[in-house]
């Protein structure tokens, strides 16, 4: 008798007809937790799971940076390494053209000073010259606007630690906001006039000379730890033609590492940063902002999405760019090869993005009927909401 009921039970367990009723009971789960909310879940194979108001357009915000990423992936590819050159004349005047890195952060610059100090040699330089030709004078990114919060930085050629300064104020004293930031007089005239007391981190995003300035300031701190002296100004200017490099430095991140810290960090000027640099890779340089959407829309066309996927820049700042959740599922299959670049707040394979009045949610997550899926959430109101609806698909499916 035992066994007989044992086996009834394996085959009730095995019926085709109770992962139907899973799938349905997700969809009224979802329902119910978003009545109008934009959610759509497509299993590896292309197939509708949830599907609800899966045409309508919605703001992506920072969901966007995953087009951006397999936009550069596609272009550029994981080993790709941005370069920043160096040039000395026969006066010893350093030059530096800028090549976009968007890590030209200060432990890159510790990695970069001691090798350039090896190729130039320890005798003082005569002047320092910033060359950031390879990107127009100010590039005007939708969304991005004109204040010093941290997340509107400028974009340019030539920027370090984000184009951004942190430090700590105390009263008319400034110091380093980070062990690894010598303070430049720049970073503490700025921060003085900017900043607010205490801790914080402030953009350069007025005026691309100053930023330019204090990235010279902050190399030539460099130099001169590891040995090497700035002795005279530093300037803006052009390298002279017909000079040839001593230095090119590599950024020590591939590219793939670099889409995995933006992405885990949800950074706007390395998102953008990265964005031009696409369309400077298939076009040449300099870079411009209609070139990389050029590219992005010849590819999204070629894979039927010029419709379901609008970009205005790279990061999501824009709230201008128009997603569909069909459009961005295809999207996330197309970068499935590079979905663990990903690392969600909760800990799954996801990215969010967060704007006024605007709560999306897209990745892949693990199901128990379904396998992986590519799941896209588009939401008004709290912030949790997104993951109560990707918990109820975890669980349903």
């Amino acid at each position: 008798m035992r066994s007989r009921l044992l086996i009834l039970v394996l085959l009730l367990l095995s019926a085709p007809g109770l992962p139907k009723a899973a799938l349905a009971g997700a969809k009224e789960s979802v329902r119910a937790l978003a009545p109008d909310g934009i959610v759509f879940v497509m299993d590896e194979q292309g197939n509708e799971l949830v599907a609800q108001n899966v045409d309508k357009p919605f703001v992506p915000a920072s969901v966007a940076k995953v087009v951006t990423a397999w936009l550069a992936m596609e272009v550029l590819g994981p080993d790709y390494r941005f370069k920043t050159h160096f040039y000395l004349d026969e006066n010893r005047v350093l030059y530096v053209r800028g090549g976009g890195d968007p890590m030209l952060v200060s432990e890159e610059l510790a990695l970069l000073a001691p090798e350039l100090v090896a190729a130039i040699g320890t005798e003082p330089v005569a002047g320092m010259v910033l060359d950031p030709s390879y990107y127009p004078e100010k590039v005007s990114i939708p969304g991005i606007e004109d204040n010093s919060r941290s997340y509107n930085a400028l974009n340019s050629a030539l920027a370090v630690n984000f184009n951004t300064i942190a430090a700590v104020r105390r009263g008319n004293t400034v110091a380093p906001g980070e062990e690894q930031t010598p303070i430049t007089p720049l970073a503490i005239s700025q921060f003085k006039a900017r900043g607010p007391k205490g801790r914080g981190r402030i953009s350069l995003a007025k005026d691309p000379k100053l930023s330019l300035l204090y990235a010279g300031e902050l190399l030539s701190a460099f130099i001169a730890k590891s040995g090497g002296k700035v002795e005279g100004d530093i300037t803006v200017g052009p390298v002279p033609e017909g000079l040839e490099p001593v230095y090119i430095h590599q950024q020590s991140r591939s590219l793939a590492a670099i889409i995995n810290l933006l992405l885990i960090g949800s950074n706007n000027y390395m998102a953008n940063q990265v964005f031009l640099e696409i369309g400077a890779q298939r076009y040449g340089g300099p870079v411009s902002l209609e070139k990389s959407l050029q590219v992005a829309n010849e590819m999204l066309a070629a894979h039927g999405l010029q419709d379901d996927i609008y970009l205005e820049e790279g990061s999501g700042l824009s709230r201008g760019n128009r997603f569909t959740a069909r459009g961005l599922a295809q999207v996330l299959n197309l970068f499935v090869t590079y979905a663990e670049l990903m690392q969600g707040h909760d800990g799954g394979t996801n990215k969010t993005g967060t704007m006024s009045g605007i709560r999306t949610l897209a990745g892949y997550a693990d199901t128990a009927n379904h396998g992986r899926v590519r799941f896209v959430i588009a939401l008004r109101g709290g912030g949790r909401l997104r993951y109560q609806v990707l918990k109820a698909i975890e669980r349903g499916l």
